[in-house]
């Protein structure tokens, strides 16, 4: 299922609902399994020629689902750094931070329902390469989803002033 949201500047971001291929990627082997305490997760995405993956961008996100009091904005500490996989050439990905959310202290009215909700840390973007599979390592419970970012293939000239 593609759905698309247009968002200023002509970008239009992509929502897709992928099967769990991840784990079958012929370059998986390359990446470790997952520490004590870490979860591996893996992103296979859909395949695009060389010459139109430039228009195209991943947003991972970490986060937890919880339940929220459905009037303050809660923030996990969570982002997701870029590491060097030594001898291969490769990057993958690890959840660093705390997993602790922080929220506004606003009051909410007496009664007011619970609502569950995905508590998010610092997206991280990253450029879109079909042909590796995007390997990310996070403490367990952390829950990661992502994005697909669609730029319109012309761009548009800025006038001095």
């Amino acid at each position: 299922m593609i759905s698309r949201l247009k968002l200023g500047l002509g970008v239009a971001c992509m929502l897709l609902s992928v099967p769990a291929m991840g784990a079958a990627h012929k370059e998986l082997k390359a990446f470790p399994e997952a520490q004590e305490g870490m979860e591996r997760f893996v992103i296979a995405l859909p395949h695009k020629d060389r010459s139109e993956e430039g228009n195209f961008a991943v947003e991972l996100v970490a986060g937890q689902t919880m339940m929220t009091d459905g009037v303050n904005q809660m923030r996990m500490g969570l982002k997701i750094e870029s590491r060097p996989l030594k001898g291969w050439g490769y990057t993958f990905y690890e959840v660093t931070g705390k997993t602790i959310p922080s929220s506004t202290l606003m009051a909410p009215p007496p009664g007011a329902p619970k609502v569950r909700k995905f508590v998010s840390g610092t997206p991280l973007q990253i450029r879109y390469n079909s042909r590796l599979p995007i390997v990310i390592y996070a403490p367990k419970g952390t829950k990661i989803r992502y994005r697909i970012w669609e730029a319109p293939p012309e761009m548009k000239e800025v006038e001095k002033g």
